[in-house]
């Protein structure tokens, strides 16, 4: 059983927020005093891994391994705030990083692990995303979208890949009675609701005067599991009906229950972008999914082979059940707006 929130910190930072609205000043970016300054932090759902040119740019000097592309929610964002500013110009401070845990965001330093032309000798760790983004008092949005890497969603979807393919266990059986070692999903839904806690009141801590806005995540996965096809990787490939149900019940909707719940409990603004999302799925065709595949489109620079995951056979690319340019622009919409709404109430 979930605990609530109040009983997971005691004495955890106490973040009084005032909806004060003031006039807006005139558009400029002379200096400090004439932008807001916005940070983006989060994962590769964030960062945008295989959506737009990546940046920094191939082959320069300043590339650290997060995947971070132009095409992504924050730069969708930047350019619409940009051709219409909220009063002053916005200066975004993007670090997210593909990969990242909640952890990540405030405490741990992070090793990346972009398989675009990686150095060989392996990317540098790169430091926490609140310390990259240099958050201060004049930081004005602080936006996070994190949290499914420390379940961890991607090394759960590979096990029920793994178990799909066989007339064993189902990857429910498996994160409802786990084997030794392994957390229940109970225990992961805890332990994901204590991070998230410590890391808001961090964030909080170093960016006091900040609105803060979490983004939830999309619905990846079907309101059925029966419309995936199988035989598909351009799809979720043969993971097993009922655990692609599980996924989405048991999984994804209670980690944004989880985020939006401890997002209230700061008394911050939370984007929710699965309920636009839904019948936009990684098992629609071409066109109508938001989310692409096992398999699927990308730049040409994204790989076709990860590992044992071969996607070239099919001239696809390994898209891991990642957002394409469709579903960062609807993140970006609804984001776009909360920054606007944010913006007003400073």
């Amino acid at each position: 059983m979930r605990r609530p929130v109040s009983r997971l910190r005691t004495g955890a930072l106490a973040v009084g927020v005032t909806l004060a609205v003031s006039a807006l000043a005139p558009s400029g970016s002379a200096g400090a005093a004439d932008q807001y300054e916005w940070a983006a932090l989060g994962d590769s759902y964030t960062a945008g891994v295989f959506v737009g040119t990546p940046q920094p740019p191939l082959g320069g000097a300043s590339r650290d391994g997060c995947d971070r592309t132009s095409d992504a929610y924050p730069g969708l964002v930047e350019r619409e705030l940009e051709e219409f500013p909220p009063g002053k110009f916005v200066h975004l401070t993007n670090v997210s990083c593909g990969a990242a845990v909640i952890t990540d965001i405030a405490d741990t330093k992070q090793t990346p692990i972009s398989p675009v032309q990686p150095p060989a000798a392996g990317w540098k760790e790169v430091d926490p995303q609140i310390k990259r983004a240099k958050l201060n008092d004049d930081t004005d949005i602080v936006t996070i979208g994190v949290g499914g890497n420390s379940l961890p969603f991607g090394g759960m979807l590979l096990k029920c890949l793994e178990l799909g393919a066989t007339l064993g266990k189902t990857c429910r059986e498996y994160y409802t009675s786990p084997p030794e070692g392994e957390e229940s999903i109970e225990e992961k839904l805890a332990r994901v609701q204590d991070e998230y806690v410590e890391m808001l009141a961090k964030v909080h801590e170093a960016a006091p005067n900040a609105k803060v806005i979490t983004v939830g995540y999309p619905a990846v996965l079907p309101e059925e599991g029966s419309a995936c096809n199988r035989l598909l990787l351009t799809e979720l490939s043969v993971i097993k009906h009922a655990d692609i149900d599980w996924l989405r019940e048991s999984v994804l909707k209670p980690l944004n229950s989880t985020i939006q719940r401890v997002t209230s409990f700061f008394g911050d603004r939370y984007a929710d972008v699965y309920s636009s999302s839904v019948g936009h799925d990684a098992c629609r065709p071409a066109g109508t999914k938001w989310v692409e595949g096992i398999c699927g489109d990308a730049e040409d620079y994204w790989p076709a082979k990860v590992g044992k995951l071969n996607c070239g056979a099919i001239s696809k690319r390994v898209t891991l059940v990642h957002p394409n340019a469709a579903g960062h622009a609807n993140t970006a919409a609804h984001l776009e707006r909360a920054i606007r709404i944010a913006l007003l109430e400073r």
